[in-house]
């Protein structure tokens, strides 16, 4: 639980903001967001790799901050960039057990720990850290976590730059973790479709501000104003995205999925009313929490996420690389 949460890296300047946040034990949360939007400092923070600058964060009910006794080992953090100390695989994830003093059947925690990541102990133990590929370096330094068997496991973007095998790899051992010992999950992705399909909950991340549940489109400035007073965004297939005034031209729109409608094939009777629009879909993806399908919309030089109804499916006979007809009341429009 995180309570009036602020954090900033230089006077001045708050990275993140954090009114209210609870996350349920064994649940697997998203972190969705632009670079820079404070997923990382969130992650970090719930780690417990720093303090906050201000505010509380409670695990299991009580106070918690770095080296207290009752999170040590129990929250682990799998940062973007995989470190691995100079020394073999083997003593990479055994270092782990060797600071928590836990000497008791090291060798076959080891292995299993390296099983979960897909990589077999009797040929990867040995080998130096300077012998592994980036996917295998990052299954490794995942294997220094698991084995730890953390109850709360936080990725920070695990698969970036890792080759399929070992995106997949790592995806698998960070459900099994869940499965297997109840893990709670937290993962900062940009890979929507990963999360919808695991997360019970995906949060939104913007400039250091947790928005809402992760199903908003947003569009960014600058915005620009008509002869007519409008203000609007031309796409680079010149269609045209109309809103009501911004508060500034540089602001950000909001806008919710659920209320964007899709209009069957042929429906040409609103053809001219501001914000119908025409796009492409590239893919559909499956919401876990509530089963609902999204489809993702390529428009110009952005995408729009959408939820679908079952009548949205039959009428409009959606797959992947149908041209469909969408359309949003400006008044809905949110700013930021």
């Amino acid at each position: 639980m995180l309570k009036d949460l602020k954090h900033s890296y230089t006077a001045g300047h708050t990275a993140l903001e954090v009114d209210a946040l609870s996350i349920e034990k064994a649940s697997i949360t998203g972190l969705m967001g632009p670079n820079g939007s404070g997923k990382t400092t969130l992650l970090r923070l719930m780690a417990f790799v720093s303090n906050p600058s201000s505010g509380i964060i409670l695990f299991n009910g009580r106070p918690a901050a770095p080296f207290a006794e009752h999170v040590r080992f129990r929250a682990a953090l799998l940062p973007q960039d995989a470190y691995l100390m100079k020394r073999s695989v083997y003593s990479n994830i055994a270092y782990g057990l060797k600071i928590r003093g836990d000497h008791h059947n090291v060798k076959s925690k080891v292995a299993d720990a390296l099983s979960m990541v897909g990589l077999d102990f009797d040929s990867f133990s040995k080998r130096s850290w300077v012998e592994l590929s980036g996917g295998e370096a990052q299954r490794v330094a995942m294997a220094a976590r698991l084995v730890l068997k953390p109850e709360v496991l936080l990725l920070d973007e695990p698969t970036a730059g890792a080759d399929a095998a070992s995106t997949q790899l790592i995806r698998d051992a960070a459900m099994r973790a869940r499965k297997e010992w109840g893990a709670t999950l937290i993962i900062a992705s940009h890979d929507r479709e990963w999360l919808n399909d695991v997360c019970d909950t995906i949060l939104h991340m913007f400039r250091g501000r947790i928005l809402k549940n992760g199903s908003g489109n947003f569009l960014f400035g600058p915005w620009q104003q008509s002869e007519n007073g409008a203000w609007e965004k031309r796409l680079q297939d010149g269609q045209v995205i109309f809103v009501n005034d911004p508060p500034s031209a540089n602001a950000t729109a909001v806008i919710d999925s659920g209320i964007i409608a899709i209009h069957p094939p042929g429906d040409d009777k609103n053809k001219s009313r501001p914000n119908m629009l025409d796009g492409t879909i590239v893919r559909l993806m499956l919401k876990k929490n509530n089963d609902a399908i999204i489809a993702v919309i390529r428009v110009g030089n952005i995408t729009f996420n959408v939820y679908l109804s079952d009548e949205d499916m039959r009428k409009a006979d959606v797959y992947p690389g149908r041209r469909v007809r969408f359309s949003f009341d400006a008044a809905s429009v949110k700013w930021i």
